[in-house]
């Protein structure tokens, strides 16, 4: 900093001159003390001296025009601040108009639903032996025993005490926990008589059946006899007795 500097802004902060800086020696004369102008004096209490700001540069005549030319121009983008607000009021308030669905986004009519099938109408079975005299052995027992069934002596015995061999019969698998549906079971054989070893395996027959019990429905040709499972009557003499009747009366041999 100059002394120049220095001395300007000690005197404008304080209104004191402390310090003249010396006139610059002119060649072949002498140099005149300066006067020094008396101290004021201090006040009591004064405050701390602000560190000295660098004042700021004069502009230059070329800013001054430009600044004069931008502030005589009257301003449009901001001569109203509430301007910005009142569009976003007035954006929120008006909706905008919907913009039309493509083709393919347009409502389409659902068909008319067709309908439902019944599950039984889908349970699968198997079929073992021919079916001369309309005779049908039901089972649910699991596939790779339904086989062995044609060779079982309790079976074969029990056909033999009703006038039948097992070539006169059919057995049929239900191989799924729904019953089979009759209408399935005479597509593919004539059932007339079925003899069921198992519970729930014949849809028609499920709530007005009992156990041991032959049944009629004239209006469906059928004849139903509903037992216990191969695996039981087969080892159990005291279910032997109970199913004989039932069959007896069902064939008519009593």
């Amino acid at each position: 900093m100059t002394t120049q500097k220095l001395a300007f802004l000690e005197n404008f902060y304080t209104d004191v001159t402390l310090y003249i800086p010396a006139e610059p020696a002119v060649a072949g004369a002498a140099v005149a003390p300066a006067p020094v102008a008396a101290a004021e004096p201090a006040p009591a209490a004064r405050p701390a001296a602000a560190p000295p700001v660098r004042p700021a540069e004069p502009a230059t005549p070329a800013a001054v025009n430009a600044a004069s030319r931008v502030s005589s121009q009257p301003s449009t983008a901001f001569s109203k601040p509430s301007a910005g607000l009142e569009r976003l009021v007035a954006k929120e308030l008006v909706p905008a108009a919907p913009e039309p669905l493509p083709a393919a986004a347009a409502p389409i009519a659902a068909p008319t639903a067709a309908p439902g099938v019944p599950p039984v109408m889908l349970t699968p079975f198997s079929v073992l032996g021919s079916n001369m005299n309309g005779v049908v052995l039901l089972f649910r027992v699991p596939h790779d025993q339904f086989p062995r069934l044609h060779r079982n002596v309790f079976l074969n015995k029990m056909l033999q005490a009703l006038g039948y061999v097992m070539e006169d019969v059919v057995l049929v698998n239900v191989e799924a926990d729904l019953p089979v549906a009759l209408t399935n079971l005479r597509r593919e054989l004539a059932a007339a008589n079925i003899i069921a070893f198992g519970k729930n395996l014949l849809d028609v027959t499920i709530r007005n059946t009992q156990i041991y019990e032959p049944v009629q429905f004239p209006g469906l040709g059928l004849s139903y006899l509903a037992s216990a499972t191969v695996d039981l009557v087969e080892y159990d003499v005291s279910l032997k007795k109970r199913l004989w009747p039932g069959l007896q009366r069902m064939f008519g041999k009593a």
